[in-house]
């Protein structure tokens, strides 16, 4: 088999951290309502702008919490797995199918099973059963068609751009695409 579960013998603190994380971000994901199929529906419509609202709320908080805890030493470094352009077309196309078929993310599949979706469950056998296969076929994935040019690194990394004026921009961004969500939203 192809050690998926060797991280189940990580010490009890680790699992316990990771368990804490999943219950507050399910937690989370249900308070935002983005656990719901419509609202994951409406979103790909473009009726309904929940999902995209939350993610680039999570982007930025992610994003200034990281490189807060960076520039306070609390973290030493990124860990940027190197990917090429077609492993990121092809994940892309994967994940975006499953979500468009589905109606659900893999957190937001986890999550709504835990309120009790019975149609998420065939998600979550879907999304195990393709984690497994993709792990016993990824060494010839990975030498057949994920040839190339690796690319590795962060935004500001690659650009040289500092990651408080992205964050800054990405802030401008985001307010005055949220003014235009809402009129927009207003309009329907």
């Amino acid at each position: 088999m192809c050690g998926c579960f060797s991280n189940l013998y990580s010490p009890l603190a680790v699992l316990l951290q990771g368990t804490l994380a999943g219950l507050l971000f399910g937690f989370f994901l249900q308070k935002g309502k983005v656990s719901k199929f419509d609202v994951i529906v409406n979103q790909l419509l473009l009726k309904d702008f929940t999902v995209l609202k939350i993610m680039l709320t999570a982007v930025v908080v992610g994003g200034l919490g990281i490189y807060t805890f960076l520039n306070l030493g609390w973290l030493t470094s990124l860990s940027i797995t190197p990917k090429t352009i077609v492993e990121l077309i092809v994940g892309g196309i994967i994940f975006g199918t499953g979500m468009a078929v589905l109606g659900f993310c893999p957190g937001t599949v986890v999550a709504a099973a835990g309120e009790g979706a019975k149609d998420a469950w065939f998600g979550i056998l879907g999304l195990v059963t393709g984690v497994i296969i993709y792990a016993e076929i990824y060494p010839w994935v990975q030498t057949k068609i994920f040839k190339g040019t690796l690319i590795q690194g962060t935004l500001t990394g690659l650009t040289g751009v500092s990651p408080w004026f992205l964050f800054l921009l990405l802030g401008i961004l985001i307010y005055f695409g949220s003014k235009a969500v809402k009129k927009l939203e207003r309009k329907r």
